[in-house]
């Protein structure tokens, strides 16, 4: 760290260090890399702890697009503040700060005026990994698997001294990507709120619609965490082959599914004017097609997808989670098992928990 200090001060990039791909086939292996250099308006944050999020597989993995290689997964991340630019005023050194998806936008369209920076209209938003980097020589995004970040201080999430930073991090993912929709549609009491999918995303949409006073109930391929999710305050759970025996209708149902499944059968749940939010997104092999048939003929029923949300929106999460506790359920890791987690959660095996590796005891 006292490298890194020395580097911020003197205006050097910055020395990092990091868990990379090689290409899409490839296991984890240590990287030394550089950060570019801290900027009047940036912050230079030591990772504490880093999520593992589905989305970092099909990244990794090339599963939605050719990767950028070597690639250093991870966006949700939390740590502490160790270097501040010049004209930095939201944060000071030793403070906690939180980067998810997004680490800089342009700035200047409706979409980023309006603080929803991940729809920039002029194709500036800069993802937090396997991203070109438009501000800074166009060079490749690297993110959380390693142990420091610099962002603008725009695009880091304020954090509390007192927050569970283990359980902080995948929320700047996992818990945005399902508290967005749920805002976006008005969920309020008295909604009634499907969930399809109950994995760690599941369990999100989950907590956040019952604590808006919600009905929720759950869409899962098996009963094996049934008492789970009603623990967690779900009416029911069904499984996703007796759909049709399902009487409740819905004002909203969040699709979380990350493999191939048929969106057409969750329409016919909703009531009319109700709503399908696509937060989860297969791989491209496998993307599921709605026909314009299920459209025309489903009652003025509406379809949207949802992509995280924008830092303001974030931060307010954020802050709505700490305020009502609700964490994701965690499993701590070193980044030496990595590998394992990424194939646990292909095969099903994640236990609706989020993985979240411990950077520090990593090193």
């Amino acid at each position: 760290m006292q490298e890194n200090l020395e580097e911020a001060k003197a205006g050097k990039r910055i020395s990092s260090f990091g868990w990379a791909v090689a290409d899409k086939k490839a296991h984890f292996k240590a990287m030394k890399f550089s950060r570019h250099s801290v900027g009047a308006n940036d912050i230079l944050i030591e990772i504490l702890f880093a999520g593992i999020c589905h989305s970092d597989i099909h990244s990794a993995r090339s599963e939605w697009s050719d990767g950028i290689y070597p690639m250093i997964p991870g966006h949700e991340i939390a740590g502490r503040v160790i270097a501040v630019g010049s004209k930095v005023s939201k944060f000071k050194v030793g403070d906690f700060a939180g980067v998810g998806c997004m680490v800089n936008s342009c700035g200047e369209c409706e979409a980023c005026k309006k603080s929803h920076e991940q729809f920039c209209e002029n194709g500036k938003s800069v993802f937090t990994y396997n991203c070109t980097d438009y501000f800074h020589d166009n060079e490749p995004t690297y993110g959380g698997y390693s142990n420091n970040i610099v962002v603008s201080e725009k695009f880091a999430i304020k954090v509390p001294q007192n927050a569970p930073l283990d359980k902080v991090a995948p929320l700047l993912c996992a818990g945005i990507t399902t508290y967005s929709p749920l805002k976006f549609s008005k969920v309020k009491k008295g909604s009634v709120v499907g969930v399809a999918g109950f994995g760690g995303l599941g369990m999100m949409a989950l907590k956040y619609a019952v604590k808006m006073g919600a009905e929720v109930f759950v869409f899962a391929r098996n009963e094996k965490r049934k008492e789970e999710a009603l623990k967690m305050g779900a009416k029911a759970l069904y499984t996703t082959d007796k759909l049709k025996e399902v009487k409740e209708k819905f004002d909203l149902i969040i699709s979380t599914i990350p493999t191939a499944y048929n969106p057409s059968v969750y329409l016919d749940l909703l009531t009319y004017g109700g709503e399908l939010s696509i937060v989860g997104l297969p791989p491209t092999e496998v993307m599921p097609k709605i026909s314009l048939n299920s459209f025309v003929f489903k009652a003025n029923k509406r379809v949207y997808g949802s992509l995280i949300g924008g830092i303001k929106e974030t931060q307010e999460m954020l802050d709505f989670s700490l305020e009502n506790e609700i964490y994701p359920e965690t499993k701590i890791i070193t980044a030496d098992k990595i590998d394992e987690a990424y194939e646990n959660l292909t095969n099903g095996g994640g236990g609706g928990f989020r993985y979240v590796i411990d950077i520090k005891k990593s090193l």
